[in-house]
């Protein structure tokens, strides 16, 4: 670890070397040996991250974050205070598994409160509304947000609503447009 270009609070316990250029690391944090970290992100107070977390660059995980063995977290993430991960869909005590996979997408952004089920893939700029539990995968572009979280329409990279124009068809405030077919959105 490079600590002139990586700058760590001095209550932070970071056992990773692996770690990117420009990243910032808040008070309380505890990073985990194995964790993976790209550059610029910023890990804001009371996170933990476990061994095997791989985390893109320009990812910004706000206060209270616990991120458990099998999480990815890709490019330009950005994951609101107090974000519940789940890493058993069963849990014991004392009885451990192989984690689950939990894969969050290029962009995607995570609500203050979401709760995300074990295993789940949000894809990539979808975006969950505050407090939404999210038990299935979430495509790429989509916004959902309730208990369970259902989708409620389509959003662009920059977290705007989509307008429907016509039949699959939907555009961005910046007349962008984007084509829906079997609850697939594609950039036009």
């Amino acid at each position: 670890m490079n600590s002139k270009t990586i700058s760590v609070h001095s209550t932070a316990l970071v056992a990773t070397s692996q770690i990117g250029d420009g990243t910032r690391i808040w008070a309380f944090v505890n990073i985990l040996e194995g964790a993976r970290i790209g550059a610029q992100c910023n890990i804001c107070d009371h996170c933990f991250i476990e061994n095997d977390v791989l985390i893109g660059n320009h990812v910004t995980l706000k206060c209270g974050i616990y991120l458990w063995d099998g999480i990815t977290i890709e490019d330009n993430a950005f994951i609101g205070p107090n974000v519940v991960f789940t890493n058993d869909v069963r849990p014991r005590s004392q009885q451990y598994k192989m984690a689950e996979r939990t894969h969050i997408g290029m962009g995607a952004s995570l609500g203050a409160n979401s709760t995300l089920l074990a295993g789940v893939t949000i894809g990539k700029y979808a975006m969950t509304g505050i407090a939404s539990v999210v038990t299935r995968d979430v495509p790429d572009y989509a916004l959902v947000y309730g208990n369970p979280a259902k989708q409620h329409g389509w959003v662009d990279k920059e977290g705007n609503k989509l307008v429907k124009v016509s039949d699959g068809k939907w555009k961005s405030i910046h007349d962008e447009y984007f084509i829906e077919n079997n609850g697939i959105l594609t950039p036009q």
